[in-house]
């Protein structure tokens, strides 16, 4: 787009102050609102060069247009505009957990079996596109013939890739979002593909964990690691590709995708995607994924969204609205775990899903480096050692014995592959691989990899010395030239196919972000809990795409083994799926309430859920996770479908919150076309009816209020509660009947009894006569007496 002078283009996203469509429901206001939108950039730009990419008008009414900074100046001046953001980047932030969560015995045995568990409900996902070829998508694999979900409307684009009858009646929708990344140049067809299919993996994981068939068996590298299901495995999948391999992804796209699938009547929409800075403005939830999701919840539709990988620190937080679920990662207690056996006894823990060496056998360790054809190879390439290439070696010295290759930045980085050293060691009739750690390697946690042939990568530089000292050790030279006459180290490596279920899970991930929520971008605390809660995110089994590049590892495998938040929020995503199944008519924010107030404290051997606080040996650093960490606890499927009690919340609550923010009048009125003096008295963020309470600043003393509405039966509750360090809390009453239907106001009183500028943490407990249980996490950071 070049106006005749060197002037940068960019993309902006520019809102209109009349309101969305989503607000008024008619077809005839889209139509004029593109007009609307069309006319005006003609009479702003008079005669100059500009490129329109979406017109918005369901969710926020608006447009994205590619323009210079003085266009966009322009473009701000008009009446008519609310406001105009530079576009900026996102990026993308499972087999055993459904047993892990007790799924079979509970939350689906309520909902008929998993043969119907989620069913009719339509879970939109904003990522990387997805595998329409994946066994886990399919909609012929059961007795039971899918329903078609009569209030989803979405289409199926058809491309190369994605040819007609890639849709059916399990993934009811496919479409992608690219403008903004083709107009920066830097979209790459032959990896990214103009197309809903899934060239990075990312999307076809996540949409499989959340709702991926029941029973596919999972078989990577020629090995079975069991069956794999999504949490809700017969809910249907709409999908809205604004992510791609090559870059990640931008708002603007993004937001496209978000529009679309409230319009196509999506239940939930699950984000594995996270902004790569923190929003500047007045306030961090006036960006416009925060504002079109806002949208989106008025419409009815639950919104989860991954917490981001960006932890341990406080304040890492990427997910910053009471609207939208926040979802942190948890392990749960699977792990494969396989050792390689010294000579002098020494048994060394390492990863690899790899068979083991016959059992009763020690094997000769042979050195990649003391292996070569001839000297002058070490000399040329010093990374030789990370036996990339079988032709640098002497395959007589390797055959039938134990190869030890190096594993380098260069592994991290995609320059030398594991898939590559295996071919080598294979060739070369070696016995099996052992991969130490180059000592610069520090902090990288290794994700299990599947080997076809024995092997094992040792991960922690320590452990590496020890392997190498022995190997260097044994070795027997000749005492003029030095060469080496005899190998004397020898091994045997035990497989690490087979899982072991006996870790303390679930513990907090050292890289799920944390609280406190960021309230502006001067870092000022919000009085608002995030996380909202934690969910199995670690070491997730789950389909992978033919052609997904994002790991080399699980290149051309149908399942792959990921970590991160990414793989948390759709697990909510789906459990929030088996809510809205039995309670189709719960608000997003009920649905959110029912899964945190029944979230669990524990961890599966009875005590308190820890969380990593350090990069390095992160199960060394690790202390007792507190509501930042962790929000209300590890989800529950099972209580989260009969919660009892629920606090909700409405669209005109988080309007009234908006509005209470200071100098929020013009900017919200930007966003939702309405005015702030339409709501005369605004709350302030402690007051939201959320299922927790967060005070970032206590001067003296502070009451606020929490309405329960009660959807079970009558039930007499009892109210206790454990008070913040250096605070007072009182809660009354302290007993309540309430009866079906009811609601039930509580308050709260706080009193501060030090001065104090650490963050302290309690709960209150209300305990139903019919077993219901509710837990209402409290923080509070600046204390003032």
């Amino acid at each position: 787009a070049d106006s005749g002078s060197d002037a940068i283009t960019a993309v902006y996203i520019v809102s209109l102050k009349q309101a969305p469509a989503a607000h008024y429901f008619e077809e005839q206001l889209r139509r004029h609102n593109r007009h609307v939108h069309d006319s005006l950039l003609r009479r702003a730009l008079r005669g100059e060069k500009y490129l329109k990419l979406y017109s918005y008008h369901y969710l926020i009414n608006g447009f994205a247009v590619l323009v210079t900074p003085e266009q966009a100046n322009k473009l701000s001046k008009r009446r008519e505009v609310a406001n105009v953001v530079l576009d900026f980047s996102v990026r993308t932030a499972t087999t055993h957990t459904p047993q892990f969560l007790g799924l079979p015995k509970g939350a689906w045995s309520q909902q008929g079996g998993y043969e119907t568990a989620g069913e009719g409900i339509v879970i939109g996902f904003i990522d990387t596109g997805i595998d329409p070829t994946h066994p886990s998508f399919a909609d012929d694999i059961s007795e039971h013939s899918y329903p078609v979900p009569a209030h989803f409307s979405g289409v199926c684009e058809v491309t190369r890739e994605f040819p007609s009858g890639s849709c059916n009646r399990k993934l009811v929708g496919a479409r992608h979002f690219a403008a903004s990344a083709i107009t920066r140049g830097i979209f790459n067809s032959s990896q990214d593909y103009a197309s809903p299919f899934d060239g990075d993996g990312h999307g076809t994981h996540t949409a499989s964990v959340a709702a991926g068939n029941h029973g596919i068996p999972v078989v990577v590298a020629g090995h079975h690691f069991g069956n794999a299901s999504g949490m809700a495995p017969r809910s249907h999948i709409a999908v809205y590709k604004a992510l791609y391999k090559s870059f990640g992804g931008f708002a603007a796209d993004v937001v496209a995708g978000i529009d679309q699938a409230a319009q196509d009547g999506v239940d939930i929409i699950s984000l594995s995607i996270t902004p790569n800075r923190r929003p500047p403005g007045i306030a961090t939830f006036f960006n416009p994924i925060d504002m079109a999701l806002l949208s989106a919840v008025k419409a009815g539709i639950f919104v989860v969204q991954a917490a981001g990988n960006t932890g341990p620190s406080p304040k890492s937080m990427s997910s910053f609205s009471p609207w939208i679920f926040t979802v942190g990662a948890a392990s749960h207690d699977r792990a494969y775990a396989n050792s390689i056996i010294l000579g002098n006894n020494v048994t060394i823990p390492g990863v690899g899903l790899a068979p083991g060496t016959d059992t009763d056998q020690m094997y000769t360790l042979i050195s990649a480096v003391h292996a070569l054809c001839n000297e002058t190879i070490l000399a040329n390439d010093v990374y030789v050692g990370e036996c990339q290439d079988s032709s640098n070696f002497n395959e007589e010295l390797i055959q039938g014995n134990l190869l030890i290759c190096s594993y380098s930045i260069r592994f991290v980085l995609g320059l030398s592959t594991i898939k590559q050293a295996l071919e080598t060691a294979k060739n070369l009739s070696a016995a099996g691989v052992v991969f130490y750690m180059d000592p610069y390697v520090i902090g990288f946690q290794l994700n299990p990899t599947p080997l076809e042939i024995p092997g094992i990568i040792i991960p922690s530089p320590d452990d590496s010395k020890i392997l190498l000292q022995y190997y260097n050790s044994s070795l027997e030279r000749d005492g003029l030239s030095r060469k080496i006459v005899r190998f004397g180290a020898v091994a045997s490596i035990s497989g690490g196919l087979k899982a072991n279920y006996s870790i303390t899970a679930p513990k907090v991930m050292y890289y799920s972000a944390r609280g406190p929520d960021p309230e502006d971008s001067s870092l000022d605390d919000a009085d608002i809990m995030k996380p909202n809660l934690v969910a199995p995110g670690n070491l997730i089994w789950a389909a992978w795409s033919s052609l997904g590049t994002d790991s080399v590892e699980f290149q051309g495998e149908s399942f792959a083994m990921m970590s991160g938040t990414s793989m948390a929020a759709p697990h909510i995503a789906g459990l929030a799926a088996l809510i809205k199944q039995k309670f189709p008519h719960f608000s997003p924010a009920a649905v959110a309430s029912a899964l945190s107030t029944t979230a669990s404290l524990y961890d599966k051997s009875g005590g308190p859920i820890m969380a990593q606080r350090a990069y390095a040996n992160p199960d060394v650093n690790q202390s007792p996770a507190t509501p930042f960490d962790m929000g209300s606890g590890f989800v529950n499927a099972t209580a989260a479908l009969d919660p009892g009690l629920i606090l909700d919340s409405t669209y005109e609550d988080y309007m009234s919150f908006l509005c209470g923010i200071n100098g929020s009048g013009p900017v919200v009125l930007n966003y939702t076309g309405q005015n702030c003096w339409v709501y005369n008295s605004t709350i302030g963020s402690a007051d939201l009816n959320l299922p927790s309470i967060t005070i970032s600043r206590l001067q003296q003393s502070k009451t606020v209020e929490r309405t329960v509405t009660n959807i079970a039966g009558n039930e007499t509750y009892k109210v206790g509660w454990s008070a913040p360090y250096g605070v007072s809390v009182k809660v009354t009453p302290t007993r309540f009947f309430i009866g079906t239907g009811e609601k039930q106001i509580l308050t709260i009183m706080f009193n501060a009894t030090m001065n104090n500028s650490v963050a302290s943490f309690g709960r209150i407990g209300l305990f139903g006569d019919q077993g219901h249980k509710l837990n209402i996490p409290l923080s509070v950071i600046l204390k003032f007496s």
